[in-house]
């Protein structure tokens, strides 16, 4: 991967959902976790604190190496698998990007009531 492209990921959070996280927002998940603050994680992972400061505001993307060495000074892996990517919702997602978020609201709002009935 090169470090020019942008980092995405498919973690695992605490509840076991699979959620998609950039690098910059797990960068700082993971700091935030390990109850450190940027100075601290920079002085851990040798690593000035502006780049870390620009690396969680998501100005400049991480080398996926350099990305790997800050999760793990916050004494976490990051276990990475390949998976086949699951396209089946893709055309109806494409279908709900083109509502308004009024109507998205309608429809997800009508969905709460249809379950609360059967409920």
């Amino acid at each position: 991967m090169s470090s020019m492209a942008v980092c995405v990921f498919w973690a695992v959070a605490l509840s076991h959902t699979i959620i998609r996280m950039r690098g910059a927002d797990l960068i700082r998940e993971a700091r935030l976790r390990a109850g450190l603050t940027q100075d601290e994680l920079c002085r851990k992972a040798g690593t000035p604190r502006s780049v870390i400061a620009r690396w969680e505001q998501g100005a400049v993307q991480p080398g996926f190496d350099n990305m790997l060495d800050v999760i793990e000074a916050c004494g976490f892996d990051l276990p990475l698998m390949l998976v086949p990517r699951d396209t089946a919702l893709n055309e109806r997602l494409d279908k709900n990007r083109l509502l308004s978020p009024e109507r998205r609201a309608q429809r997800y709002l009508a969905k709460l009531d249809r379950e609360a009935t059967h409920a």
